[in-house]
């Protein structure tokens, strides 16, 4: 009876060492386990919490986008308007250009006709005329005849086209002697020239 006890002791002792030391193996390996997976928990948690981060950013950027694109439809907006603005400007601009134009060469006809009528033989011979003392008289009534109608054609020149200066320059020769009435003309020709 001992024997077979003392025989199933030691069956029993093996076992117990065989059972310990795959217990321990079991333990190591579940121990190597939970150490992958608490890494990979670990990683796992490192990636959600990058992504949340990116998530976040990209949203802020979306939303810093949207307000971008508000801010430059409101402008181009604002542009398209001052272009109107800026081509009716222009319009309006080109048709006075044409009527200062068309204006300029009435007055310059005007003048032309005016400086006709000054430079003419009439014209001419009044002045001459008005040299001669003896004839002072005479030629009075003869050059404010002459002068009257330079008036007269520069006055209706000037109505016509609507010219201040024509105006002026009629009145002038009205009263004015005629030196200084075609230092007028000739001014006025220069600077219609020029323009």
């Amino acid at each position: 009876i001992f024997g077979i006890l003392k025989q199933m002791k030691e069956t029993f002792e093996s076992n117990l060492s065989a059972s310990q030391k795959e217990e321990m193996a079991n333990q190591k390996a579940y121990e190597d386990l939970k150490a992958a997976k608490e890494d990979e928990i670990a990683a796992g948690q490192a990636q959600i919490d990058s992504k949340t981060k990116e998530l976040a950013e990209t949203d802020e950027k979306n939303a810093q986008a949207k307000v971008d694109i508000e801010d430059t439809k409101a402008s181009l907006s604002a542009d398209e308007q001052f272009l109107m603005m800026l081509k009716e400007k222009c319009q309006m601009t080109d048709k006075e250009w044409e009527e200062r134009q068309k204006t300029r060469q009435l007055e310059m006809e005007a003048v032309s006709k005016a400086l006709a009528i000054l430079s003419g033989d009439d014209a001419h011979d009044l002045f001459t005329r008005t040299m001669n003392p003896s004839l002072l008289q005479r030629e009075s009534a003869a050059r404010s005849q002459h002068r009257e109608q330079a008036a007269r054609v520069l006055a209706a020149a000037a109505e016509k086209v609507h010219s201040p200066r024509l105006a002026t320059l009629a009145y002038q020769v009205k009263l004015d002697a005629f030196t200084r009435v075609k230092k007028a003309i000739d001014d006025m020709v220069a600077q219609l020239t020029a323009e």
